[in-house]
């Protein structure tokens, strides 16, 4: 079983920068693509961004490129999610997510099968 545990999430200003940390146990990822989705209140959940299995290529969000990025440290297990020029509009609880099958990167929220709790991220203006 596929345990996913975000952490990094909090209050931060217009502007500011936040790094989300998601760990992985019960399988190493380096075969796997991982994704970050969101979901504000009152929305449904969104695709934020996504990297590939072997971690050479991401794929982001309109609302999101150029400001976030995702890497993977297959050393830690872990996926990661950079935030910079936070906007209020980003204020959402940000989920990360694994897919059931090695070696193939989807892009939509069907492909993932193991989700984690989420982390509040909250900007104000």
């Amino acid at each position: 079983q596929v345990q996913l545990e975000e952490s990094g999430g909090g209050l931060v200003q217009a502007g500011g920068s936040l790094r989300l940390a998601c760990p992985a146990s019960g399988r190493t990822i380096s075969s796997f693509a991982m994704g970050w989705f969101r979901q504000a209140p009152g929305k449904e959940r969104e695709f934020v961004a996504r990297i590939s299995w072997s971690g050479g290529s991401a794929y982001y969000a309109d609302s999101v490129k150029g400001r976030f990025t995702i890497s993977k440290d297959n050393a830690k297990n872990t996926v990661y999610l950079q935030m910079n020029s936070l906007k209020p509009e980003d204020t959402a609880v940000y989920y990360c997510a694994a897919p059931e099958r090695a070696y193939t990167t989807y892009t939509t929220e069907p492909g993932y099968t193991y989700w984690g709790q989420g982390t509040q991220v909250t900007v104000s203006s």
